[in-house]
């Protein structure tokens, strides 16, 4: 959080001035949440774009599977590695909030190729 401060404090103080120090932490933790979510969502649509090319045409078939998988290694990965960091912490919910980016992501995407129902 010390790392991000230098940018997102500012703006938050800018933003709220009234807000009390208690405050200003809440929203710098929401905004670092929203940032984890958000990043993970965009690998996912990344990889099922990439999965969806005419030189991936033997992946196609799997490309949600196989971009869900990427998110979870990678997003596993991080926090590992982050457990070796000294400025930094390793943790499960934030995993979990990495996986549950790249899968809203996914589903949306699902959603959004299913074949429509034409009503008359």
């Amino acid at each position: 959080m010390s790392q991000t401060s230098r940018f997102i404090r500012p703006l938050l103080e800018f933003l709220f001035p009234a807000a009390s120090e208690q405050t200003l932490l809440i929203y710098h933790g929401y905004i670092r949440k929203a940032a984890h979510f958000t990043e993970y969502a965009i690998l996912a649509f990344l990889a099922v774009r990439a999965l969806s090319t005419p030189s991936a045409v033997r992946l196609h078939k799997w490309r949600y599977v196989l971009a869900l998988l990427l998110v979870v290694a990678v997003a596993t990965i991080d926090e590992f590695h982050q457990s070796f960091e000294i400025s930094r912490t390793g943790s499960i919910i934030d995993v979990i909030l990495d996986i549950s980016g790249g899968v809203v992501m996914i589903a949306t995407l699902f959603l959004l190729k299913l074949p429509r129902i034409k009503h008359r």
